[in-house]
């Protein structure tokens, strides 16, 4: 498709989330200022969420049309990344904030539910929801970065030598693609009960220096997510797709 026609395709309702802010990262801005989920709801139609949440989508379209007279930052272009080069970015930003992160964050979920848990019960549900993402996550990275990403960076290499890819390659993307999304929809939807649970993050008052740290991390994490899983349901996995 050129870029004429993506242009159109993305500035129409009937454009997915997940599309648009593919095609430009800056609209992601606008959906979580408007409380829409770009990562893990990707999938469905503009003029779908909208109806849902009662939305103006031709409103919403121009704010999106506003951005997109002006270029995007090549750096943050990630739609027109090599897959090798947009799976070491994924890595070497994303999976290193999650491996330095998530145990800190864990023990501090553990903490503030063992002290303010007798009057500040979610707290106790939302450590029990991240011990939860902490040791599925684990795993999650591991397969990208032992399986899928490097049968990714072989099929591209050979394709670049004229050569034929792998046919165990190309089945390790099938099995790996269905794997991965349905867990990034477990941990999407894990996030949001967490989001849910603290009321996006609020503290109650008097509470201590932990508690305000763990809700501050929490949303890092959460934010962080979301970047990390729009760059692979919306633009790696569906490129690995047509490998």
């Amino acid at each position: 498709m050129n870029k004429s026609a993506h242009k159109l395709t993305t500035s129409t309702a009937a454009a997915t989330i997940g599309e648009i802010v593919a095609h430009d990262i800056r609209s992601a801005a606008i959906f979580e200022k408007h409380g829409i989920d770009f990562c893990c709801g990707g999938k469905i139609p503009l003029a779908k969420i909208c109806a849902e949440k009662g939305l103006d989508s031709a409103a919403l379209l121009r704010e999106i049309a506003a951005i997109n007279d002006t270029p995007v930052d090549r750096s943050r272009n990630y739609a027109e990344w090599a897959l090798p080069f947009l799976a070491d970015y994924i890595v070497n930003t994303h999976h290193a904030y999650l491996n330095a992160n998530t145990a800190q964050i864990r023990t501090y979920a553990d903490i503030i539910a063992a002290v303010h848990g007798a009057h500040h019960p979610e707290v106790i549900e939302i450590a029990a929801i991240f011990q939860q993402i902490s040791s599925d996550m684990t795993d999650h990275l591991r397969h990208e970065e032992e399986v899928l990403f490097p049968a990714i960076a072989r099929i591209e290499a050979a394709r670049k030598a004229g050569a034929a890819s792998d046919a165990a390659d190309q089945e390790i993307i099938r099995a790996a693609l269905v794997t991965l999304d349905q867990e990034h929809q477990a941990i999407g939807d894990a996030v949001h009960s967490i989001r849910h649970l603290s009321n996006t993050y609020a503290l109650p008052a008097g509470v201590c220096t932990t508690y305000a740290l763990t809700y501050r991390m929490l949303k890092e994490f959460e934010d962080d997510l979301h970047m990390h899983v729009h760059l692979e349901n919306n633009i790696l996995f569906p490129k690995a797709a047509r490998l």
